[in-house]
């Protein structure tokens, strides 16, 4: 299964990195080689960040908790969409707004306006207004929809933000920290990995790249849910049955740990030297 995992990484480019110019001293632990001025990311140091996530993610839906997938960048944009609706989770997909974490209520607020302005051109009685205030209603709510649409479901805080590329989410990052929130994200070698918990390394612009990360994470979330939901199916009512408190997660440091020591990839998972580094990202 490994191998497989690792042969498909390779073939959807996860392991090409940004140019040599433009690296992050930090990640000199996942950088396997330099070639033709371009950084080759470690694809075994890829295997165990994907494993990691993906049994952080299973036990954070299995525990009923909410996953905020977060990616406005234009080649992830459709990815986090598509995935995030996939597995039942919100999603910020065109632009994230500032408070969406921090200020929580007041992003709960502007979702009662965007229903109000659902409801009123369903009916008759925008019929009622000017052509003008018409208009205005209409380009009110197609702003509104486009950046709050991905998190009408979140009625509560998320257990975990999943973001592609830090760099370009790093509000949705800083958010994160200041309330205490998990943050998972795919990293380039231009990235910081000391800003997020459960670090990804891999190309985090190229469309195959994203699509393969984000189909295993949202594959992992919905494992999650269907363990959870087949749990609750199969355990026997109890006389006088007392509401138990939901099973949460375990720190992520110790996901981190626990999965270095049981999962490793293979020894010979590694990008070729003659790997065509025109396909590399800019």
């Amino acid at each position: 299964m490994a191998n497989n995992l690792v042969q498909d990484l390779i073939e959807a480019g996860v392991h090409f990195g940004h140019r040599a110019s433009r690296w992050n001293p930090k990640m000199a632990p996942y950088i396997y080689a330099r070639k033709n001025r371009i950084h080759v990311v470690d694809i075994r140091e890829t295997v165990r960040g994907l494993l990691r996530a993906k049994k952080y993610l299973k036990q954070v839906a299995a525990g009923g908790s909410l996953i905020l997938f977060a990616g406005t960048k234009r080649q992830a944009s459709g990815v986090i969409e598509r995935e995030a609706g996939r597995c039942g989770m919100p999603f910020v997909s065109h632009r994230w707004l500032g408070g969406t974490l921090t200020n929580f209520r007041t992003i709960r607020d502007r979702l009662g306006r965007l229903e109000e302005l659902e409801a009123l051109r369903a009916s008759d009685e925008i019929n009622t207004y000017s052509k003008k205030m018409q208009s205005a209603f209409n380009r009110e709510y197609r702003k509104m929809f486009r950046n709050l649409n991905g998190v009408r479901t979140m009625n509560r805080l998320p257990e975990c933000v999943v973001v592609i590329d830090p760099n370009k989410e790093k509000n949705a990052i800083r958010e994160a920290r200041r309330m205490g929130i998990a943050s998972l994200a795919l990293i380039d070698t231009d990235c910081d990995p000391d800003t997020v918990d459960l670090p990804i390394p891999g190309n985090d612009d190229g469309l195959r790249s994203i699509e393969i990360i984000m189909q295993h994470l949202a594959d992992a979330v919905i494992e999650g849910k269907s363990g959870a939901a087949g749990a609750n199916k199969d355990a026997a009512p109890a006389p006088a049955p007392t509401p138990a408190p939901a099973p949460t997660p375990e720190p992520v440091a110790e996901v981190a740990a626990e999965a270095e020591s049981t999962e490793e990839a293979p020894a010979d998972a590694v990008p070729t030297e003659d790997a065509p580094a025109e396909d590399a990202t800019e």
